[in-house]
Order: C-alpha cells, then sequence, then structure tokens
C-alpha cells in the first residue's frame, strides 16, 4: 500500500507555495507520493481569471519537478465534480493505495460548504496545514465542530495510515508568503506563455487537449 496525499485545487498558477506544502506534508506524513488534483472548476473560486486547464497542468508539473508529486487532471478523466465522488473513485481504481486528503486552514474554514463533507470525512483522513490568517476561523468552523473529537496528535501524524476515519490532524507550517493571486496580479495572461503540445496527466498518462466545457458543480 503506498501511502498517497491528495491536494485539490486550481492551480491557477501552480507556484512554490503548493511546492513547499507538499513536501512538508511528504516528510510529516511519511508519504510515498502527492498528488496534485487540478480541478477542471473550482466553483468557489471566481471564474473570471480561471486559465485554461491546460495551462494549469503544464504549470504544475513545472512546478513539481525532481519530486516525489505527480500533478493530474483525473476528475476530467473520470467525469466527477465532487470531491466525495472523485475520492471514491480513486479509492476503488487504486486498491493498492492509501490516500490522505490534504487541504488548508482556508478549506477547513468553509469544508461544511463541500458536498457530503461528513462523508468525505468518513472515506480518507484528513491532514490541514496550517494558515496562520485562517486558522482561528477553521477552528471555529462548522465542520470543526463535528470532526473536534477526531483529531489525532500531531506527534502521531505518521501513523495515519492505521487510523479510522473520521480522523484529522493539523499539521503547522512556517507561513508562506507566496500566491497565485499575486502571480495573476503581476501577470494576468500568465496562461499565453505557457507551452502545452503534448502535455500528458502523469497519473492517467492520458493526453491533456482542452478545457471541460460543462459547467463545475461545488465541491
Amino acid at each position: 500500500m503506498t501511502p498517497t496525499g491528495l491536494l485539490g485545487g486550481s492551480f491557477n498558477p501552480a507556484h512554490g507555495g503548493h511546492r513547499s506544502i507538499s513536501l512538508f506534508a511528504i516528510r510529516a506524513l511519511g508519504l510515498g507520493e502527492m498528488w496534485w488534483l487540478v480541478s477542471p472548476g473550482n466553483p468557489l473560486k471566481p471564474k473570471a481569471g480561471m486559465a485554461p486547464l491546460p495551462a494549469r497542468l503544464a504549470s504544475t508539473h513545472r512546478m513539481a519537478r525532481n519530486a516525489p508529486i505527480r500533478p493530474t487532471a483525473i476528475e476530467q478523466h473520470l467525469g466527477t465534480r465532487y470531491t466525495v465522488d472523485t475520492i471514491r473513485r480513486l479509492i476503488r481504481r487504486y486498491p493498492n493505495r492509501r490516500f490522505v486528503w490534504i487541504m488548508g486552514a482556508d478549506n477547513l474554514a468553509q469544508f461544511h460548504e463541500w458536498r457530503k463533507w461528513r462523508e468525505i470525512a468518513r472515506l480518507v483522513p484528513i491532514a490541514v496545514i496550517a494558515r496562520p490568517e485562517y486558522d482561528r476561523a477553521a477552528h471555529a468552523a462548522k465542520a470543526m465542530g463535528w470532526l473536534r473529537s477526531a483529531v489525532r496528535p500531531r506527534a502521531q501524524a505518521r501513523n495515519w495510515t492505521s487510523w479510522r476515519p473520521p480522523a484529522i490532524v493539523l499539521l503547522r507550517f512556517r507561513p508562506d508568503p507566496r500566491s497565485a493571486t499575486a502571480l495573476r496580479a503581476r501577470d494576468p495572461d500568465w496562461h499565453l506563455s505557457v507551452e502545452t503540445r503534448g502535455l500528458r496527466d502523469r497519473v492517467t498518462r492520458r493526453p491533456i487537449h482542452e478545457e471541460v466545457t460543462c459547467p463545475p458543480l461545488p465541491r
């Protein structure tokens, strides 16, 4: 069983903050790999300014070089739009892997807005990466009230494969000032210079041709 982290996001574009958080989680949780799930569209973020999927995936390929990180647009291949459905399908499709869901404290603060969020927590352990500006809201969130009894000691984070979900661990990580918002502010047309020819998914090995045109649904 390969311990595998799942980090979902728009990656619009991928940047060093994504990489540093992922490498930290790999060490803290003893992961064999981290998969970056590049979403066809995140309804919790504005659609305006969202670069095409191939450009966003190509940016993750560059940022994941020489690291045990595998960027994937597998949600496009599976036809899933809800995280809960994606996780269900991944568990069935890859029985030789144990998955842990990775999220930032900002996601935990709005986790109760995700479709069937309690089922997500029952499917896989969750590791939350601290983000100081969101930590207070995350601890006061509706989802955290339900999950509080499922919190596991940080010192035992590497034992997550033996935990029975729901289980959540809160990991401390030094703040990283880099953000996709700041990168887009400096270069709104960043995706126009990204080479996407011959782009293949690092998990499915399938070619990535174009953006999914069907409207995304809430996670």
